[in-house]
């Protein structure tokens, strides 16, 4: 998607409308800041307010992933090179999410060793030794939890037993037993239980 292309239609259709930046930040409930960012290709609307500023100015989702006006007669190619590029988009995004994961694990793993090594090695009273290990416990809980998070939303799992694939809920992922990224867990579809392995795509 082409988003100094989409920032010039919005803001011709703003001021087509009579809108200042911050009468249509207003209606939108948002800070002008972040119009002025779509306007200058800095930035795209967020999925949750699109159809409200497409119905604002009186355009069509697809007219505004596309940055013109669609007619009829190319408007289903223009519809599936669209979806074809959020989809894309979407999968770049889920894959640079895991890469995330991968560093908050690994760091988590640092932050818990180092206090167990110096715990372990400083000549130190035995309560002193219980703070210091916990000093890395702690963050190393809250990294191993958000690096599950990530997991847990980006991607799909594909149940071995029917194929389906979906998004799990955070406490299904956290308590499964694991091997990497594969997870023994319930499919929601066909209520049995398998390895299910992390994909990016639906």
């Amino acid at each position: 998607m082409d988003q100094i292309k989409i920032g010039k239609f919005i803001a011709e259709k703003r001021k087509k409308h009579n809108l200042t930046q911050v009468q249509l930040a207003e209606k939108l409930n948002i800070t002008d800041r972040a119009v002025s960012k779509w306007e200058n290709g800095r930035a795209l609307p967020d999925s949750s307010i699109m159809l409200q500023l497409c119905d604002i100015l009186g355009i069509t989702v697809n007219d505004l992933l596309c940055g013109e006006l669609v007619t009829m007669d190319n408007y289903n190619k223009e519809l599936e090179k669209n979806l074809i590029e959020a989809i894309k988009q979407k999968q770049e995004g889920d894959k640079q999410l895991l890469k995330l994961e991968v560093v908050i694990g690994v760091l988590s793993i640092i932050v818990l060793f180092i206090p167990i090594l110096l715990g372990a090695l400083l000549p130190i009273e035995d309560w002193q030794r219980i703070i210091v290990v916990f000093s890395g416990l702690i963050p190393a809980i809250i990294g191993f939890c958000y690096a599950t998070k990530i997991e847990q939303t980006a991607g799909y799992y594909e149940c071995k037993v029917c194929g389906h694939r979906y998004v799990p809920t955070f406490k299904a992922v956290l308590n499964a037993a694991h091997m990497g990224r594969t997870r023994y867990m319930r499919c929601p579809k066909c209520n049995k239980k398998s390895w299910q392995k992390k994909v990016l795509t639906k």
